[in-house]
């Protein structure tokens, strides 16, 4: 269970203004859990709270550097945020519908880190995401028949 949004602002050294209270509320309760600022901007937009694009912006980045969100690149559009529950987790995304799902694989872990060891690197950070297509865009076999009899 998530502790209160303002406790949560107050561990991280952050007081509790409405534009980080209402963003971290929005998080708290975000479906889906990867979106973007605009996402974010737009929610509160109707949800009548006078809070401009350029402080979600400031917000998101401060939580950010105060770990409560991660941020990346899914696809070469689309930045998102996402609230930080401290498991690392990989993504796959479909081609067709934009659905997000998460997945963690040790032996993938495993394998990156074996290959910055070879290379001589000290691994501090890895974003892999995966692209295919989810179940229901997946295409159909040739010959299949459609009605699925």
């Amino acid at each position: 269970m998530l502790m209160p949004v303002h406790e949560q602002l107050q561990g991280a050294g952050l007081r509790a203004t409405l534009p980080r209270v209402k963003v971290l509320e929005f998080f708290a309760a975000a479906r889906p859990r990867h979106v973007s600022a605009e996402d974010v901007f737009r929610h509160l937009l109707a949800e009548k709270i006078d809070i401009g694009l350029a402080t979600v912006y400031r917000v998101l980045s401060q939580f950010v550097e105060a770990g409560i969100l991660t941020s990346g690149t899914l696809d070469s559009n689309r930045h998102v945020y996402e609230l930080n529950d401290g498991k690392r987790h990989d993504h796959i995304i479909c081609l067709a519908c934009g659905k997000v799902d998460e997945f963690s694989d040790p032996l993938i872990d495993g394998r990156e880190k074996a290959a910055a060891d070879a290379l001589g690197y000290l691994l501090t950070g890895h974003h892999l995401v995966l692209h295919g297509y989810c179940a229901e865009c997946r295409p159909k076999p040739r010959g299949a028949d459609p009605d699925g009899a």
